[in-house]
């Protein structure tokens, strides 16, 4: 099983291409080259556990498991990884050392002390195969993975398997967030030819890197019909003695086929496909696989899915008239209230779990990863937008509250995640899932025992909070939904009533009842505080600081809040300063927390892939925006001309996610999937159409253009994989509205244009600000910015679109009705 991507999407999105698709010949031909290597030699797969032997997804190219497990990814039992100590645990003596432990990944460090002769991907390990004919073991995996920690302490602990592993390969572990380059080549072989996929992920290669048998999570030891990692290593030392030849042709026909299979390119002279058609279909396939009762898009597990979110709202918003219009934003509105008031949002201590592994948002796989947070602000915020409901504005808050808090450097980067694992505060050695989190009816009582001055029935403050967030003295966690007991007698806090029915039943007033519930969760919070906390990854990764960076500029400037845009700020300065090097051009993927809280780098350090340039772009484009500090604007620029010339693909358009150059990544991938994070295409398609209007190069808007081409097929086909390059589409065929303020930056009258503008939700939007300096970035660029005066002397606004602009407009209640009547049209 291992820790599998999102299975809810799989599913949406295979019903999707099963409507309008069928089967890929070529990589179904690679499933059954594998299949016929392995069927002499391997069991049958027991089809309710781990994937091991060749099996195909259909579609070939979904890049998402199936989950077989109530609690799926990264979960799967109460044993947890035991070298994982809390935060100032002294750790016993090492028995073992590796060449992990000179690494600065946090999941590499993991693993520097088993007995196992661990190299990081690298020539050193690449070399020694080759000098010594070995196979190469390949286990990919990260820090806050839980199945990750169990095939270590149960596999990667055990002496005999170290040696087994020492002796007759040559085993290298990567961090999938360090290298995802390498993740997403054997990711796409083992979905190709195992069905499934996730972390741990283990691939065997040969020595010139070429898989030719790949799983996820094996036990130590056979189940069942199941091969443990024993059998399978045993049998494929034996297989790589006496039958060599096969591996190795059949590893090379599969590559082969894959390159062939996983293909995205343009025909000549071919165009994007039509918008409307394409978002009225991407649509009607969300809209195909919404649940009604809790929102969000299919069954349990369910994942919050960002982009979907923003896809209908954006969907919305060029659609209001219609039916389909109003039911997109009906959709997006009460999936992000539900999810709101349910477990998967820490109601103590802010902030959005993985996901939830029931339909109602309850109970969440507790791990907090920062493109969540990230990506969820946003949607949060557009949500207020649109709405005007102050829920959804505080929810924005609380994220980036908890971000503030718990994920950031002080140099101003971000961390990369929190573990969903940690010690009871009980006390013992297992780390338990959701251990940091969860509550008993006892301690809230232990905490909020005083009696509510007023109330009915002489209640205690325990008993309000108790009746508003679901807490029952058994716990309130369904036993489906714990097959392993860890949260059995717990309660996660889930909000069962709102505030005016929670008020009206102990005969308070609103007011009185909000201030109840407030005090009851800062007390729990301090509570918490002195629990044992999860692991944190400290790994500050460049894409996700850029998505991260979006965030707090685009809150900060709808809300107006100039401690969050400091904050932006703050980021940016620190992705320039420890994430850029100016001289040589190139973006760096990862830095990391020293032991002295210093920002430390490897060396060499990882380049930067396609994500790190396009969600860095974006969020430069976002930081201009909220700030009006052309230095973001020409930065975005710098970054764009360098991710062109490392990634772009000339001849079939598009962006490789890798550098084509590297000639140890075997398959040159184009992500055509909108998931967990999008895909760095699809920002980049947005990036390129508004780097065209702010810098007059008209050579990005066909760049764009060609981007979209390229994706033509699966966006015709099945665009609910890619609602994030929908919306570029989108806003491709609208063409941007571009919203010029002219004045002086912090007096109060731009000021209050500006926030006319950044109150409504206008996805393809463009704006810009002059305060006629001739010779500034946005004059030099865009010589008609000299022609917009200032008739009255003050801030003025032109709304321009197509070529043609408003007259003049000095009020901010007539610019926000322009706009809206624009948004109309």
């Amino acid at each position: 099983m291992g820790c599998s991507i999102s299975a809810g999407r799989i599913r949406m999105i295979r019903v999707a291409w099963r409507r309008s698709a069928s089967t890929n010949s070529r990589v179904e031909h690679a499933r059954r080259l594998a299949a016929a290597f392995l069927r002499a030699e391997s069991p049958q797969q027991n089809s309710g556990g781990h994937v091991r032997c060749f099996r195909l997804l259909h579609p070939p190219d979904e890049r998402s498991p199936l989950h077989r497990h109530p609690r799926a990814a990264c979960y799967v039992s109460s044993s947890v990884f035991m070298s994982m100590a809390s935060e100032g645990t002294p750790s016993p003596p090492h028995k073992h050392t590796n060449r992990l432990a000179e690494e600065r990944s946090p999941y590499l460090l993991q693993h520097a002390h088993n007995p196992v002769d661990w190299y990081p991907w690298g020539q050193d390990a690449f070399d020694r195969a080759k000098h010594e004919d070995k196979p190469i073991f390949l286990s990919v995996g990260y820090s806050t993975c839980h199945w990750c920690h169990v095939m270590e302490r149960e596999s990667f602990e055990d002496e005999e398997i170290g040696k087994i592993l020492s002796d007759h390969f040559v085993c290298v572990k990567v961090d999938r967030e360090e290298r995802p380059d390498v993740d997403k080549v054997y990711m796409t072989f083992v979905q190709a030819t195992c069905g499934g996929g996730g972390w741990p992920m283990s691939v065997w290669l040969t020595p010139d890197l070429r898989p030719f048998i790949g799983g996820t999570y094996f036990p130590p030891t056979d189940h069942g019909r199941r091969p443990g990692l024993k059998t399978v290593l045993n049998r494929i030392i034996e297989q790589w003695q006496n039958n060599r030849p096969a591996l190795e042709s059949t590893g090379e026909r599969i590559l082969e086929e894959l390159k062939k299979g996983t293909a995205v390119a343009a025909k000549p002279g071919e165009s994007p496909p039509p918008a409307p058609e394409v978002a009225n279909r991407c649509f009607q396939q969300l809209a195909h696989s919404y649940e009604e009762e809790y929102g969000g898009f299919r069954d349990a597990p369910k994942f919050p899915t960002p982009v979907n979110l923003m896809f209908l709202m954006s969907y919305w918003s060029v659609n209001r008239s219609t039916s389909e219009g109003v039911e997109a934003l009906r959709m997006a509105l009460h999936t992000l209230r539900m999810m709101a008031l349910g477990g998967i949002h820490d109601h103590v201590a802010q902030g959005f779990h993985r996901y939830s592994t029931d339909s109602s948002w309850h109970v969440p796989h507790f791990e907090k990863m920062l493109y969540d947070q990230a990506q969820l602000a946003v949607a949060y915020i557009a949500a207020s937008q649109v709405s005007g409901e102050q829920l959804f504005a505080d929810v924005a808050k609380d994220i980036l509250l908890y971000v503030s808090r718990d994920l950031s450097d002080k140099s101003g980067g971000f961390y990369s995640a929190e573990d969903a694992d940690s010690v009871p505060a009980s006390g013992g050695p297992e780390k338990r899932e959701g251990a940091f989190c969860v509550w008993t009816a006892s301690e809230v009582r232990e905490l909020l025992p005083d009696v509510v001055e007023g109330a009915t029935g002489a209640a205690t403050q325990a008993d309000i909070f108790a009746h508003h967030y679901g807490v029952k003295e058994q716990g309130n966690v369904a036993p489906e939904q714990d097959p392993h007991g860890e949260l059995q007698g717990q309660n996660v806090l889930i909000v069962r009533y709102s505030v005016e029915l929670t008020a009206a039943r102990f005969g308070l007033s609103v007011e009185r009842a909000e201030e109840l519930l407030a005090e009851a969760r800062g007390r729990m919070a301090k509570a918490r505080e002195a629990r044992p906390r999860p692991h944190l990854d400290t790994k500050m990764l460049a894409s996700w600081n850029g998505l991260m960076l979006s965030a707090y500029a685009t809150v900060g400037a709808v809300l107006g809040d100039k401690a969050l845009l400091e904050r932006a700020v703050q980021a940016g300065n620190f992705l320039r300063e420890h994430l850029w090097d100016a001289e040589r051009q190139t973006m760096f993927r990862s830095c990391y927390r020293g032991d002295e809280m210093e920002v430390q780098q490897i060396s060499p350090p990882i380049s930067g892939f396609l994500g790190d340039y396009a969600f860095v772009v974006r969020g430069a484009l976002d930081l201009y925006e909220a700030t009006l500090q052309t230095e973001w604007l020409r930065w975005a620029e710098e970054l764009q001309l360098r991710q062109d010339a490392l990634f772009w693909d000339q001849q079939g358009g598009g962006y490789f996610c890798s550098d084509p150059s590297d000639g140890t990544v075997l398959l040159q991938l184009k992500e055509d999937q909108d998931g967990a994070e999008p895909s760095a295409n699809s920002v980049s398609a947005s990036n390129l159409l508004r780097l065209s209007h702010y810098c007059g190069r008209r050579e990005w808007l066909q760049r764009s253009q060609q981007l979209l081409a390229a994706f033509s097929d699966r966006l015709t086909r099945v665009p609910i994989a890619l609602p994030e390059m929908v919306q570029a589409l989108m806003a491709e065929h609208s063409e941007l509205q571009q919203i010029v303020i002219c004045g002086q930056r912090d007096a109060p009258d731009t000021s209050s244009l500006l926030a006319a503008v950044h109150s409504l939700f206008l996805p393809h939007k463009l704006l810009m600000h002059t305060d006629g300096d001739a010779d500034g970035f946005l004059h030099e660029r865009l010589p008609v910015l000299s022609s917009m005066s200032r008739p009255e002397g003050g801030a003025t606004a032109y709304v321009c679109q197509d070529s043609t602009c408003s007259p003049p407009v000095t009020d901010p209640q007539e610019l926000r009705r322009l706009l809206l009547e624009r948004r109309a049209e």
